[in-house]
């Protein structure tokens, strides 16, 4: 059974964040850093997908930091759209990064967390496993995943409301180094669709 750690993260802005830590029972072998959903619309740490990933990878050997992002359930700051978000996904990797640093780091999110997390570039990450990303929260030409060389896996729900897979695939055509999954039968909330999820992150850290 993972130990869970509460955490406060400090981001480079001087911004207090509440935070998780799962960690396996042995040594990880690898790591990641999971975004939650948009902050406006109910979006926090415990969100079913961050949630699953959460409680699943560290079976897997995975430790696995979630937190919220400013502004949300006991984090400091305010919403900031996009972009000083960048900052608390910074504070998580360098947090969980530090902790073993000779184990490959994933950054992870799920919609605005997708979206937050492509647009960060990290020395201490190993690649990005982003879920169901509109692709417009963040400018997709402020999105530094686009051009890095670093692996991308995109996962995208077949039905997915905001960016379906046909769209996804135009807007990141020309991206290096990234691959789309698509999840069968599943709308941009994932009902049902966790588990595929979770397998789907398992195949991107191994």
């Amino acid at each position: 059974m993972a130990t869970l750690t509460d955490l406060h993260l400090i981001t480079s802005d001087d911004v207090t964040l509440v935070g998780q830590l799962a960690t396996p029972t042995s040594t990880p072998r690898a790591l990641m850093v999971v975004c939650h959903p948009h902050p406006l619309r109910g979006g926090s740490m415990d969100a079913p997908v961050v949630d699953g990933l959460f409680r699943q990878l560290p079976e897997q050997q995975v430790a696995t930091l979630r937190f919220n992002f400013r502004g949300v359930e006991g984090s400091g700051g305010l919403h900031d759209h996009g972009i000083a978000e960048r900052l608390d996904v910074d504070a998580a990797i360098d947090d969980l990064g530090n902790r073993w640093p000779d184990v490959p780091l994933i950054v992870a999110g799920w919609s605005f967390g997708a979206d937050v997390s492509l647009a960060v570039s990290n020395p201490r990450h190993s690649g990005w496993f982003a879920v169901a990303p509109p692709l417009r929260i963040v400018p997709v030409s402020e999105m530094v995943a686009s051009s890095d060389p670093r692996p991308k896996t995109l996962v995208i729900p077949e039905h997915d409301q905001f960016n379906p897979p046909e769209e996804a695939a135009r807007t990141t055509a020309d991206w290096t180094n990234s691959s789309q999954s698509v999840v069968p039968g599943a709308d941009h909330f994932l009902a049902g669709g966790v588990a595929r999820v979770v397998a789907l992150a398992l195949g991107a850290l191994s």
